[in-house]
């Protein structure tokens, strides 16, 4: 009985404490609404917008290499075909084995990055391997727009596949001196190669050849790898990690009665992509377009179109409100326009960037660090300076509260103002470089200023909260 006392006595000190409280919301300090600090928000500043080509991109020595065929309806087609030097194994001297041989088969090894875009559901691929007609420098750097002269007369190799770039594959393991095994390796394609081609530029070379990579690559050239344009479906953009992509070479070493089973592997070595397209009606008329604003806008991934923003009347708001306006927050939003978001959806990031006096791509005061140095102390993180897609309300949002302030006050001088497409695997910066590394696109509402207009309720917008410092 003891314990039942005491929790009644509790409850009934407890309604009479809430029951004595007339208004909850007088709970807390009360505040004087002469020193009262009052936000305003302005939803309605003026911009403009206009897609552009994105700048040219370098492809070669990519941790992950675009290999595409995409028809996209609302954008127009794009192909991304890589080159590539092969070497020697190991990419050194290259000693032969002892004894007849003769090659069991030979695969190019092409392991899947993330990043695939475009139909995975109906679409067939075909990927055809030709010899390359120059060769690739081992030190070079090129850029998407370079075209490659290649030996179509042969195809070395193909194979038909479906876009499965996250399904791990069994093949088979050899093991010296006893039963070979079936062993998992993670998604990719494999590509059988011609065992002639093989034969005659590795077990039919010179000494010479084979004492010397240059001599090598000089001799074989390259590789050059492409998507069939007659595939089934609107195909779709992959990304190659070439880094590990490689020729592996199983054969049989005869000698007398002994047969030696071997595998031996010829690494690829630099290696580019070339990137073709030709755009749909609607995106070449915004690329050639004069008018000063654009109500759609084009991010395009693969190194194509991004879009130059301005804030033509950010003064004014100092102008109207006075000197000591102190800018609490600005966030720039982007919509997809209605619609635009199926069966295809948009880039998973876009980043924004401002030009220099020297028109060179640098962060804005909001992006000017990483996740463990803030080099302006207006940047707050990677995550809160934004550009990822929300996927509920089908927009990006950046916060650039310090741009925003600067450009008012006339500290920074709108060079040009940017939102382009990015890889979205870097987490710990803000990228701001053009990059053939992203395969996605968006096609977002610009700057509207008609309400009258279908797209108007899906305008970007800047939203800016603001306040007036007391005196």
């Amino acid at each position: 009985m003891k314990f039942f006392r005491l929790d009644l006595l509790t409850l009934l000190i407890s309604l009479f404490i809430l029951n004595s409280c007339k208004n909850q919301d007088n709970l807390g300090l009360n505040v004087d609404p002469a020193q009262q600090i009052n936000g305003t928000l302005i939803d309605t500043a003026t911009l403009t917008t206009k897609t552009i080509p994105e700048d040219s991109v370098v492809t070669s020595g990519l941790p992950k290499t675009p290999l595409a065929y995409f028809q996209d309806p609302a954008i127009g087609t794009s192909e991304a075909n890589i080159a590539t030097l092969l070497s020697l194994p190991n990419s050194a001297a290259y000693t032969l084995p002892s004894g007849t041989v003769t090659i069991d088969s030979a695969v190019l090894v092409l392991p899947f990055n993330d990043g695939f875009y475009g139909d995975s559901l109906t679409s067939k691929y075909k990927i055809n391997v030709y010899q390359l007609a120059e060769q690739p420098s081992s030190t070079s750097v090129y850029y998407g727009n370079k075209s490659w002269q290649v030996n179509k007369g042969t195809v070395l190799g193909s194979q038909t596949f479906n876009s499965r770039t996250h399904t791990p594959i069994q093949i088979t393991n050899i093991v010296a001196g006893a039963k070979d095994t079936l062993k998992t390796v993670p998604a990719q394609l494999r590509v059988k190669i011609s065992p002639n081609f093989i034969y005659n530029n590795l077990f039919g070379a010179s000494t010479a050849v084979l004492n010397s990579n240059n001599l090598f690559q000089n001799q074989v050239k390259g590789l050059y790898l492409t998507l069939d344009k007659n595939q089934q479906g609107n195909g779709g953009r992959f990304n190659i990690s070439l880094d590990s992509s490689r020729v592996d070479i199983y054969y049989k070493a005869t000698t007398g009665t002994t047969i030696d089973t071997a595998m031996v592997t010829l690494p690829l070595a630099n290696r580019a992509a070339e990137i073709k397209r030709t755009y749909s009606t609607a995106v070449q008329a915004a690329l050639n377009s004069t008018a000063t604003s654009q109500e759609i806008v084009y991010y395009e991934g693969l190194g194509g179109t991004r879009t130059k923003i301005s804030f033509p009347y950010l003064k004014n708001i100092i102008k109207d409100a006075g000197s000591d306006v102190i800018i609490n927050r600005a966030e720039l939003v982007v919509t997809a326009a209605a619609g635009t978001d199926i069966p295809y959806i948009p880039n998973p990031k876009l980043s924004l960037y401002r030009y220099d006096i020297a028109l060179q791509r640098t962060e804005v005061p909001d992006a000017m660090g990483s996740s463990t140095t803030a080099t302006d102390p207006r940047f707050i993180s990677v995550a809160t300076f934004g550009g990822n897609y929300a996927s509920a309300e089908k927009a990006y949002h950046f916060i650039i509260t310090g741009y925003i302030s600067d450009l008012m006050r006339g500290k920074i001088i709108d060079y040009g103002t940017f939102i382009g497409p990015v890889d979205n695997a870097n987490t710990l910066s803000v990228d701001i470089a053009a990059t053939a590394q992203t395969s996605g696109r968006t096609i977002a509402v610009g700057a509207v200023t008609n309400k009258a207009s279908a797209n108007y309720p899906y305008r970007m917008k800047l939203n800016i909260i603001y306040t007036k410092a007391t005196k």
